[in-house]
């Protein structure tokens, strides 16, 4: 009988594989590192140095002006100081003449002092002998109501040059001419009454006027006859005469007549 002793089994020889290492790959190159760059120290202030000033020259003791001697202001021109001065108040004495622009020449017969409202009121009292009328002005009112002194030379001669002149006719209707007229007379200006005889006078030669041209006519010579006469002391009446025959000789009319346009509104 086979022994049951088993041969000896061989012994294995452990072989050792060499194995290849994987190749590598190889690795990008690198980049060489940027180097950091240096910061620039900020600048440093300058410190200014302040500038030395000029040392200001000595001021030169000034030579004082010989004193002067002021010469009063010339008077100004009478125009000049008649604008910058206040006007004065005109003052009327009793029993002087005087010219109301509603009422013509009139005579102040009495100041008088009434009691109106607790408050005293000082008064002119004039009478209008022409049209026997008595009226009372107050003295603080009277210059603004017109009321003023006789005309003097100067004026006369201006109102007697304004008569000889050409007539001024406005070609507008005839209601409104007399309104303009009437205004005139009352006006208590003798150039303005000297203008409306000027202008409604008419001549035996020329057509007759109308009856209200007519009449405007003699209320503006009788205004003005009444102050000339008490210019001259004279009588009324003897005026009118000298003034009808003052207007024949000197009247410039007819055919050299002056007519102004008005063009508001056409002749009636």
């Amino acid at each position: 009988m086979p022994s049951s002793k088993k041969a000896p089994a061989k012994a294995v020889k452990k072989v050792k594989l060499k194995v290849k290492p994987a190749v590598k790959a190889k690795a990008a190159p690198k980049k060489p590192a940027a180097k950091p760059v240096a910061q620039k120290p900020a600048a440093k202030p300058v410190a200014h140095k302040p500038v030395a000033k000029a040392a200001a020259p000595a001021p030169k003791p000034v030579a004082k002006p010989a004193p002067v001697a002021v010469k009063p202001a010339a008077a100004a021109p009478a125009t000049k100081a008649a604008a910058t001065a206040a006007p004065k108040k005109i003052h009327f004495k009793v029993g002087e003449l005087v010219v109301y622009p509603a009422h013509g020449v009139g005579k102040i017969t009495d100041i008088e002092v009434q009691e109106i409202a607790g408050m005293k009121l000082e008064l002119y009292v004039v009478y209008f002998e022409k049209e026997r009328l008595r009226l009372s002005v107050p003295t603080t009112r009277a210059e603004s109501k017109g009321m003023r002194h006789l005309a003097d030379r100067t004026m006369i001669e201006g109102a007697m040059k304004v008569i000889r002149g050409r007539a001024r006719i406005k070609r507008t209707m005839w209601s409104r001419r007399a309104q303009e007229y009437d205004a005139k007379i009352n006006s208590g200006d003798m150039i303005s009454v000297a203008e409306v005889v000027r202008d409604l006078y008419r001549s035996d030669r020329q057509p007759e006027q109308s009856y209200s041209e007519r009449q405007l006519f003699e209320q503006a010579l009788a205004r003005f006859a009444r102050e000339l006469a008490a210019v001259r002391k004279v009588d009324e009446d003897q005026c009118i005469r000298e003034l009808e025959d003052y207007l024949a000789r000197n009247a410039k009319r007819g055919a050299a007549e002056k007519v102004e346009e008005d063009g508001a509104e056409e002749a009636a």
